[in-house]
């Protein structure tokens, strides 16, 4: 989705809550996560903030990471937002040692991952993803572990054709990849035929290998028909199932600051994240808001 269609979508959501304020309803959550009492956006651009922002870490959140900067720089122009994109464990990494201002994280913080404070600003869920000529439709996540650990080899031992499974998954800086093994009970045990520094490049070989499977976010799975999700446990995976609890596999979104002073547009970023405006985007990208 290019970036100008989100925004656009954002601002057509808020001409529309103009509209409707004035009726007297009350608007229900859309979210699992707790309520949030965080600033609307327009405290955030009501300040004249000027300054750098840096940002390192998860390739899953770089389209929300990249449509929150443009139009947070839009509503801010002496603000600008530099982010790069190379993988949770390296923005966790750079935020502690204070080379990035935000550690983006597309799983929970490690307990050795100390001295950060961090904000979830989304809910994601990890889809396993196969060719689109692979017959396989469902597996149990006792048969998912099984595959990424090498027990089960054979599609046809979970309802595929006779072919051997080829297992794709992120290399060991991802959030996906962290978060995907601990959820399924496969942590540090896998049997990786190939790992991949992106969630595209993980996309991008499942749709070329007829016997592969994979993990990326939920969002990279629905925005295009290249590769097919499974159900897991005969669930699928959607926002609906993931607020309901049924389908498990779902991570945050986390942006993680150093403990201690934060400047003040970085703050106000952070503020922004959690804004009606900043959820908005959440919203248009098809991940689940938390404020």
């Amino acid at each position: 989705m290019k970036l100008k269609q989100i925004l656009c979508g954002v601002l057509s959501a808020a001409m529309m809550t103009t509209v409707f304020a004035g009726c007297g309803s009350t608007p229900s959550s859309e979210s699992s996560a707790p309520e949030s009492s965080a600033p609307s956006s327009s405290a955030a651009s009501s300040a004249k903030l000027s300054g750098t922002i840096s940002m390192s870490g998860s390739t899953s959140m770089e389209e929300l990471v990249k449509a929150m900067a443009e139009d947070f720089m839009a509503k801010n122009p002496g603000v600008t937002i530099d982010p790069q994109f190379n993988g949770s464990g390296q923005g966790i990494k750079d935020a502690q040692e204070g080379k990035a201002d935000i550690g983006n994280s597309s799983r929970e913080l490690k307990d050795e991952e100390t001295g950060l404070v961090p904000t979830t600003v989304a809910i994601d869920g990890i889809a396993v993803i196969i060719n689109t000529a692979n017959t396989a439709a469902d597996l149990t996540m006792e048969q998912l572990a099984k595959i990424y650990t090498g027990e089960i080899k054979n599609w046809s031992e979970v309802g595929g054709a006779d072919a051997p499974i080829v297992v794709i998954g992120r290399d060991a800086a991802s959030g996906t990849r962290g978060a995907f093994e601990e959820i399924v009970g496969v942590k540090d045990a896998c049997a990786y035929a190939q790992e991949k520094d992106s969630t595209g490049g993980v996309k991008t070989a499942v749709a070329s290998t007829p016997d592969a499977i994979g993990y990326v976010s939920l969002e990279a799975a629905n925005s295009d028909d290249t590769v097919k999700k499974l159900t897991i446990d005969a669930v699928e995976a959607t926002e609906e199932n993931i607020v309901a609890g049924s389908y498990k596999l779902s991570r945050p979104f986390i942006m993680a600051v150093k403990e201690g002073e934060v400047k003040p547009e970085v703050q106000a970023f952070l503020d922004y994240a959690l804004s009606a405006d900043g959820q908005a985007i959440v919203k248009t990208l098809g991940l689940i808001t938390v404020a």
